[in-house]
């Protein structure tokens, strides 16, 4: 039987819990390690994420029932420097589908069912085809200013959305009150560590694919599922021999809402107090990241930086990926963004990979 084990008390419980956090208030980490990698234990007959089963901590073979064929999405050549991870060709077009299938999975496995989750849109929209797709009551808070289209697939899916005045963290504020009043299971894709299981697979098939792990990953950051699961990707790989060095990581955030990067400016191990102000960068505009700490510490161990996106920039590296037919939302042009600003205060940056976590159509309003 897996455990989890709270971030401050190291106390111990059953995953079968329906606690989203330790008593004492700390975040759960997941009691599980990985076995050493090895390119055998890959099952290449199983086209989905789920190929790389043997290094999550999956409970049964519950995710056949879950799985909408997430992942194996393609790297493609930008240009002679960039390399793009596809990951909005997944089945909600975003790469939160790699959390949420895992996520859901434990969920089907232990008897949830019904969950309450909140996000910018992405994440809720996963959470909530997932759910669909077994059969587990769902319902999702999202802020006021959210995508109309994100919205309309949440519902589509037949899950229950609650529309909230305010910040995305007041958001996040009301759907916890709700959890806690309800007793519901909260799929959250920061609270719950079996998310982050999900999103190092982002990994996996980036060195599957390539043999290798290019020099530069530029990720975004706003409650970190895709830095932390990376991270975790990155020290599976390590710890098995696959690759000897950790690569350059940049993690990005808004300019209008950079608690991590202002807290790693000063070598604060929190995050700094900041009021966000509206930006394109919805999916990050995270003003109180709940796992700040974590991430902090993962940057000063690895020696990871952060670059802040220009705002005024982000709907031209918009254009600039769609006149090369890639077409993705705001948040994620903000990446290439991000990039353009590193290479001109650091010069050419070659072999960097960023991803493509969001498509267009959801963030046109």
């Amino acid at each position: 039987m897996l455990n989890y084990i709270c971030s401050k008390c190291k106390k111990t419980e059953p995953v079968t819990t329906r606690k989203a956090r330790c008593d004492c208030g700390g975040l759960w980490k997941l009691d599980y390690t990985a076995p050493k990698f090895d390119e055998a234990l890959i099952d290449r007959d199983t086209w989905s994420m789920f190929r790389y089963r043997a290094f999550l901590p999956l409970e049964d073979d519950t995710w056949k029932d879950v799985s909408l064929g997430e992942g194996m999405t393609p790297v493609i050549a930008l240009d002679e420097d960039v390399l793009l991870k596809m990951d909005y060709f997944m089945p909600t077009l975003s790469f939160k589908d790699r959390g949420a299938a895992v996520l859901i999975s434990h969920c089907k496995s232990i008897g949830v069912n019904s969950v309450v989750q909140d996000s910018s849109g992405n994440a809720g929209n996963s959470v909530a085809a997932y759910c669909g797709r077994c059969g587990i009551e769902c319902g999702i808070f999202v802020p006021e200013g959210t995508s109309p289209k994100k919205i309309d697939m949440i519902k589509a899916h037949g899950a229950t959305v609650h529309v909230i005045p305010g910040s995305r963290d007041h958001c996040a504020d009301v759907c916890r009150e709700m959890m806690e009043k309800e007793g519901k299971y909260y799929a959250n894709h920061v609270y719950n560590p079996f998310f982050y299981q999900g999103t190092k697979t982002y990994i996996y098939e980036v060195y599957e694919q390539l043999h290798r792990i290019p020099e530069h990953l530029f990720i975004p950051v706003g409650n970190g599922t895709l830095f932390i699961g990376a991270i975790l990707g990155l020290e599976e790989l390590l710890a098995g021999g696959a690759i000897d060095h950790m690569p350059r990581i940049t993690g990005i955030q808004s300019e209008r809402c950079a608690p991590l990067a202002r807290a790693h400016a000063h070598k604060s191990k929190k995050p700094e107090a900041v009021q966000p102000s509206s930006t394109l960068a919805e999916g990050i505009a995270i003003g109180v990241p709940m796992r700040g700490g974590e991430i902090l510490e993962k940057a000063y161990r690895y020696d990871i930086d952060f670059i802040e996106i220009p705002e005024e920039r982000i709907l031209d590296a918009r254009a600039l990926l769609a006149h090369k037919g890639i077409y993705c939302e705001h948040t994620t042009a903000a990446n290439y963004a991000a990039y353009l600003k590193y290479c001109e205060l650091h010069g050419r940056t070659r072999d960097s990979l960023l991803t493509m976590c969001g498509a267009g159509l959801k963030s046109d309003h």
